[in-house]
């Protein structure tokens, strides 16, 4: 997370599909807010002192605003709860400045942007910065249904709405989402970017796989992740390299946990191995990677993990803290 927070007043707050609502934050100072690349997300500090992680998903080009849009999740932890019931038109929350783990790969001969749900977000702001840069691409957004589809009418209205195809659940099964066929007939070289629930982003990259896609033409970004708990989780130590302190973690209790009860406070965000707050470096031992954010040649690396969700595969973890 950035060191300096920014203060934001909600400007506008609305409600854009069912069960989502939009919100744009402005400067509270009046001042330009940092400006930010396709792709991007602003940690939002929220009453109760949750933080959660939200895309942008307004032009890129603009420093005056940013615009997020929240589904709410009645079974999750709490923060779209949060930012639904009790963010309010006219309050200041603190935000971070932009960060972005899901940039665009300019300069590719195509774009392929696969948006599933609430994960339109950081894929419509693709579509506005690949449009004015003059780019090639194709945009996919699946759906429940209409009324619970965000941003239709702003859609309709770009520039790029003929290249943009809805696929809604509900209706007429010919307009249906074919994964295969549409990673099948993407101009040769495209790039693919995915973003939505955990299980449409593992079947889109598992045909993309299935279909021999080269991994470095593949770009996602998981909005959340259950942390992965085993039967067979094993108790293990952590040593903190500048003190020499070695604290027990138990099978049934993160990293992040059992540091926190010996008065060591790693800062936190997700809490699901998303966001890459908490990485830690690894000096010593090997690390149980159970993260969606750490690469595949990273977590091969073993030099560094995530200690909200990830464990150990050796009796001890020296850790750089």
């Amino acid at each position: 997370m950035s060191d300096a927070l920014l203060k934001a007043t909600v400007s506008r707050k609305w409600q854009e599909a069912q069960d989502i609502y939009a919100f744009e934050f402005v400067s509270a100072d009046g001042s330009a807010l940092p400006a930010f690349s396709a792709g991007a997300h602003i940690d939002v500090h929220l009453p109760g002192g949750l933080i959660r992680q939200y895309s942008l998903c307004n032009d890129p080009a603009s420093t005056q605003r940013y615009h997020i849009a929240v589904l709410r999740d009645g079974n999750g932890r709490g923060g779209s709860r949060a930012i639904h019931d009790e963010v309010e038109q006219g309050d200041v929350l603190k935000i971070s400045a932009p960060r972005n783990h899901f940039p665009l790969a300019h300069g590719a001969p195509h774009h392929l942007l696969i948006a599933g749900g609430i994960g339109i977000t950081p894929v419509l702001c693709m579509a506005e910065r690949l449009y004015h840069a003059g780019e090639a691409f194709d945009l996919h957004y699946c759906t429940r249904s209409r009324e619970r589809t965000a941003f239709v009418s702003r859609i309709a209205a770009s520039p790029f709405s003929e290249r943009t195809t809805f696929h809604f659940d509900d209706e007429a099964p010919a307009q249906h989402f074919d994964i295969a066929a549409t990673l099948a007939n993407a101009p040769s070289g495209s790039h693919l970017y995915v973003c939505g629930p955990r299980g449409f982003m593992d079947a889109v990259l598992a045909e993309a796989r299935r279909q021999q896609w080269d991994e470095d033409r593949l770009h996602y970004e998981f909005f959340g992740a259950a942390v992965q708990k085993s039967a067979a989780d094993a108790a293990f130590k952590v040593r903190i390299a500048s003190s020499g302190a070695t604290i027990d973690v138990p099978a049934g209790c993160t990293v992040i946990e059992a540091l926190a009860s010996n008065g060591v406070e790693v800062l936190t965000s997700c809490e699901q191995g998303v966001c890459g707050t908490c990485l830690t470096r690894v000096i010593e031992g090997q690390p149980d990677h159970r993260d969606a954010y750490l690469t595949e040649e990273e977590k091969a690396a073993g030099d560094q993990f995530l200690p909200c969700c990830s464990r150990s595969l050796t009796p001890l973890l020296v850790l750089d803290l």
